[in-house]
């Protein structure tokens, strides 16, 4: 009963927040593909040690795709890697022809298949995936802060 109740809960916080903010991002996985793209492609355009936030933080977006694929117990590097291919052919399309759209192409989490999640009507709240992001990010900033007091420590002792 206790979880069915939490359950409950939580689907109530969600339609909340898309009450408050009708924003909705395309689930499966698709809007962390799109943004680890899009780090990957701004690194590429910055030079030097500059580059290395972006690819970084590009790949640890993929996470999200990566534990998808897991968790249907297909090959998971072949499946994200399938993702990240009509996430890039997708963006090379876009600049050829100068026209933006965005990619809804993400992972089928019973199947692991790639499915457009537009068509397979799956869908997340923008907000929650705005503070998940911003969250994941205070947490590495406050890991990094905490590896440079560590590493001072231990250079003033010796």
């Amino acid at each position: 009963m206790n979880e069915i109740e939490r359950n409950l809960h939580d689907a109530m916080e969600v339609v909340r927040n898309v009450v408050f903010d009708p924003k909705l991002l395309p689930g499966g996985g698709a809007a962390e593909m799109a943004i680890s793209m899009g780090l990957s492609r701004a690194g590429l355009k910055v030079e030097g040690v500059q580059q290395i936030p972006f690819l970084a933080v590009g790949q640890a977006m993929e996470v999200i795709p990566r534990t998808l694929a897991q968790n249907c117990g297909v090959n998971v590097i072949r499946t994200v890697t399938q993702l990240r291919a009509k996430h890039a052919s997708h963006y090379d399309e876009c600049e050829r022809t100068g026209e933006y759209k965005p990619c809804n192409w993400g992972i089928n989490g019973i199947t692991g298949d790639l499915v457009d999640m537009e068509e397979y009507g799956i869908w997340e709240p923008f907000s929650v995936k705005v503070q998940t992001i911003k969250t994941a990010i205070e947490s590495a900033c406050m890991i990094l802060r905490i590896d440079d007091i560590v590493s001072g420590s231990k250079k003033s002792q010796m």
